[in-house]
């Protein structure tokens, strides 16, 4: 169930004072010893779960990394088959990811590649045997193929302190190497220091090896002097007094709430006999044995009553007025705040699915930042609809899907072509007049865009009266020459009906001559300046023009007619209904190209056949 931000924003907030103003109008009538113990036992739990909280948020981000990336390195798609490649994917990971240190790859014969990267940014390359920061083993740990992501022991290295995870890398159910991401302990040093209430309080973290790997107070301890050139260095000589002292701790028995969930509070005496309070839990997943993360304060429980007592006091009359206030306010807020945001949110859910054509403008406001926001939504809708008018929307939200700058990069891949002609189109529009020939065109080229896009194809451009269309990219595919003959039959058939209707209307009919061609193509952003196109180029699409323009030498008047190259018929096994035309010369082209006539209109039970047959292929 999903609350309005109104009852979140004035209960929410009513609830927090009044939780707030409550506890301390109750302990005004009992500000004694126990109460204020009450107190440190709440922030024992909240301080030191608050800690452990971001620290595993630190480490399941490391976790998470190995754990993602396995599926790539099992299915093969990244590898020591392809270094260069193995190694662009993971630079891709570690500047998307801040707290991953090193990535590395080792198989069993101990060969590593991956990549470090240092305090500086730079990305430096692993390609050897010798162990990269955060890895200290000359031989992959022992996974199972069904191992859980594995923590490795801390290591030392030249460059610092590192924590480790590592992940076995399975293919047919064995292991063929191990995937292994370190952190640099400098990346926790921000956690720590956060957690530092200020120069009374002190953050630790100790490794399971009794190793001070962390210290807020490492510059200067509230007991004087600096520690920060010994660490890592054992709790009992890294020169802070107070973690020495925890040898001789006690506990303190009214902190049974915090002893339940795991967390110990004990009072410590140092040499110069100074008393301090500490509070302390282990915490195990980030470390081959678990660590011990704590705080602790000078003691000054007595004097804590006494400023407790005039504290509350003085408060209880101020406190209850302060309270309803507080709601009051909490409750105009919520509703004077709400308003615009939810608009907002459904607006902008419009824009996520592209349906511009539904957005409302955002009103203007007298509140400068909501106003902002406002006038940079409709100017942002504005120019999304400018946009997609030139931009096909299935091409749009397949680049956004697939990110953006990256999926439209030019490179080269295995498409299938489709082109399409307008038979005698010239002297059919010599007959209409300008606002018949577009409507024509419109109505002809949605026919071709629902049957492209219904295959999931990407219509590049529409050449005069002809379009061209391709598949297998953005959207890498392995069925692509399949996708395009379904679709050519598609438009075969939706033209059937169009010139059924057309000759019932008195609208003249069409012919249409469709090419199909497979092979490499270049695709992705062409052009220059601020004039880019999401286009395809290549021989390839010259070839299935070449195709569709060959469609004139066809016998008699077809109503459709499609030929596709050997290239695009060898893959598609299931296909029965073409038959060879000959090897024929393609104006543009050195040699001859096997030409297949495919049937436009396949009988029901050989189309039904072969769906059937793709469906159980999938």
């Amino acid at each position: 169930m999903k609350w309005p931000l109104t009852i979140i924003v004035g209960v929410g907030f009513g609830a927090f004072v009044a939780i707030a103003i409550g506890l301390v109008l109750g302990l005004s009538g009992s500000a004694n010893y126990r109460n204020t113990f009450s107190l440190l036992n709440d922030k024992a739990i909240l301080s030191t779960e608050a800690l452990e909280a971001q620290l595993r948020t630190h480490f399941r981000s490391l976790e998470n990394v190995v754990v993602g990336l396995k599926p790539y390195f099992d299915d093969g798609k990244i590898g020591f088959e392809n270094p260069d490649k193995a190694l662009e994917d993971l630079a891709i990971v570690l500047n998307s990811n801040t707290d991953v240190s090193t990535l590395a790859v080792t198989d069993p014969e101990g060969r590593r590649i991956g990549l470090y990267r240092s305090p500086s940014g730079k990305l430096w390359r692993i390609e050897s045997d010798v162990p990269p920061p955060g890895m200290d083993m000359h031989e992959i740990p022992q996974l199972a193929a069904d191992s859980p992501p594995k923590w490795g022991p801390l290591v030392q290295h030249e460059v610092g302190l590192f924590a480790n995870v590592s992940v076995p890398l399975v293919r047919d159910g064995g292991v063929v190497g191990i995937l292994t991401a370190a952190s640099s302990m400098e990346d926790l040093a921000h956690i720590v220091t956060a957690q530092d209430e200020g120069a009374e309080n002190t953050v630790f973290i100790i490794s399971g090896d009794g190793q001070v790997i962390m210290h807020s107070d490492e510059d200067w301890l509230q007991s004087g002097g600096s520690i920060k050139n010994k660490l890592p260095a054992s709790w009992q000589s890294a020169g802070d007094p107070v973690l020495a002292a925890m040898a001789n701790e006690q506990p303190l028995d009214e902190f049974k709430k915090a002893a339940d969930r795991g967390i110990g509070v004990f009072v410590v005496e140092t040499a110069d006999e100074n008393e301090f309070i500490m509070m302390k839990a282990s915490v195990e997943g980030f470390s081959d044995k678990p660590w011990i993360i704590g705080r602790y304060y000078r003691d000054y429980r007595g004097a804590a009553i006494s400023r407790e007592v005039t504290r509350l006091a003085g408060s209880m009359f101020v406190g209850l007025g302060a309270l309803v206030v507080s709601v009051l306010i909490a409750f105009w807020l919520g509703r004077r705040v709400a308003k615009p945001l939810r608009n907002l949110a459904i607006q902008s859910q419009r824009v996520g699915t592209l349906s511009l054509n539904e957005v409302e403008p955002l009103p203007r406001s007298r509140v400068a930042e909501v106003d902002q926001v406002a006038v940079a939504f409709n100017s942002m809708v504005e120019g999304l609809k400018a946009m997609n008018t030139y931009v096909p929307r299935s091409l749009f939200i397949k680049l956004m899907r697939l990110g953006g700058g990256d999926a439209a990069e030019a490179r080269e891949a295995e498409l299938t072509i489709v082109f399409t002609d307008i038979v005698g189109f010239t002297a059919l529009s010599e007959h209409l007049s300008a606002e018949e020939t577009a409507r024509l065109l419109n109505d002809h080229f949605a026919i071709l865009v629902e049957a492209v896009e219904g295959e999931g194809g990407t219509v590049d451009k529409f050449l005069g009266d002809g379009m061209l269309a391709f598949w297998g990219a953005p959207d890498a595919r392995p069925d692509h020459a399949e996708a395009a003959v379904r679709t050519a039959r598609r438009i075969a058939s939706a033209l059937r009906m169009a010139n059924e209707s057309a000759e019932e209307n008195g609208r003249p009919k069409m012919s249409l001559r469709i090419g199909i061609h497979t092979g490499q193509a270049v695709v992705g952003n062409v052009g220059a300046l601020d004039r880019w196109n999401y286009t395809v180029v290549g021989d390839t699409v010259n070839a299935a023009e070449r195709l569709q323009t060959l469609g004139k030498e066809a016998p008699g008047s077809p109503e459709v007619i499609i030929l596709a190259s050997a290239d695009t018929i060898g893959q598609l096994p299931l296909e029965r209904n073409h038959r060879p035309v000959g090897a024929h010369h393609l104006r543009g082209r050195s040699g001859l190209m096997e030409v297949y006539w495919l049937d436009p209109f396949p009988a029901p039970e050989a189309a039904q056949a072969a769906t059937q047959s793709v469906t159980a292929a999938q």
